[in-house]
């Protein structure tokens, strides 16, 4: 996977501009973080990677980094 690709998929879920994102943000300051952005992304990440997220693995995320950590390391063992 990845890490920009990644990252632009996020904004597009998040309704921000194309690179905003770089990975150290703090997801309860990220703009548009909500629940229905938890199920935006959940959605976007089993169509474009296969990759079937919980909502208690997302609840584990604290910065944006770690929604990549985590979507990366699910793809591998995929």
């Amino acid at each position: 996977m990845d890490r920009a690709e990644f990252l632009n998929c996020l904004c597009e879920v998040l309704e921000l501009e194309p690179g905003s994102l770089k990975g150290d943000e703090v997801l309860e300051d990220v703009q548009n973080w909500t629940s229905l952005a938890v199920l935006g992304l959940m959605a976007a990440v089993d169509e474009k990677y296969n990759v079937t997220l919980a909502a208690r693995e997302l609840a584990g995320c604290r910065k944006v980094g770690d929604l990549v950590d985590l979507v990366s390391g699910r793809e591998a063992k995929a």
